[in-house]
């Protein structure tokens, strides 16, 4: 149909690639378009709640990003394309540093 091959031809020219799965119904498109994304060696993020994580194990090991919320995703290409952190932490308030959680001397930073 012309919408896989419009689909095919934007993923071919992205430099990044977003898939959006949803819990409601089972996504073969977008499963199918992860794929050849990977096979064409494209970044790829995967967006998708996280109850359906399991579900998509594969898909996500062959992600470069596992998002799950949508400003996840905007966090992630603010980041990749000029570098811009978000301004709070997702933790919010409570963030601690990986180095303090773990505590100094720690044989596995």
């Amino acid at each position: 149909s012309m919408n896989n091959v419009r689909t095919k031809t934007f993923i071919k020219d992205a430099d990044v690639v977003v898939v959006r799965f949803g819990d409601k119904y089972r996504q073969w498109n977008a499963a199918f378009d992860a794929g050849y994304a990977a096979a064409l060696g494209k970044c790829i993020i995967t967006l998708h709640p996280p109850g359906i994580s399991h579900m998509l194990k594969e898909v996500n090991a062959s992600a470069s990003v596992v998002c799950e919320d949508a400003s996840q995703v905007v966090d992630t290409l603010a980041y990749v394309i000029d570098g811009t952190l978000p301004d709070t932490p997702r933790d919010g308030d409570d963030f601690v540093p990986i180095a303090d959680r773990l505590g100094a001397g720690n044989p596995n930073p």
